[in-house]
């Protein structure tokens, strides 16, 4: 299964947080599966951490090509195909990295490895 890492689902693995389930542990640490970080990820962490509200993602921000090499996690840019899907969505769904992370998932048939409810609004497949 390839897979996306949701925001907090990448702050939880690297911080080694317990609320990330054992199955969303297991699909990223799984070497049957590829995992990938959206730069939608590194915008969000980037925004909190300027805003005071995500001091942890220092370390990522710092060096975010070695954080993703001792993670083993496949950076995802943005395309322009991504950006179209996720503007045309009909969901009311505001919160724009989480439409991308949803048209990311969608296009590049990747699994979302989330915790967070709101995704039932999109055509994506979700684990946890």
């Amino acid at each position: 299964m390839n897979i996306l890492l949701d925001s907090h689902t990448f702050l939880w693995w690297m911080l080694g947080n317990p609320r990330l389930s054992r199955p969303a542990f297991n699909a990223i640490k799984s070497a049957d599966n590829v995992a990938f970080l959206s730069s939608a990820t590194a915008w969000e962490l980037a925004t909190k951490f300027r805003l005071g509200k995500l001091p942890e993602a220092a370390d990522f921000l710092r060096d975010p090509d070695a954080t993703l090499a001792e993670a083993k996690l496949e950076p995802l840019p943005i395309v322009m195909v991504h950006a179209i899907a996720a503007g045309k969505y009909e969901s009311a769904h505001r919160d724009p990295f989480d439409r991308i992370l949803a048209a990311q998932s969608q296009i590049e048939d990747l699994t979302l490895v989330t915790n967070d409810p709101a995704f039932a609004e999109f055509p994506v497949k979700t684990h946890w």
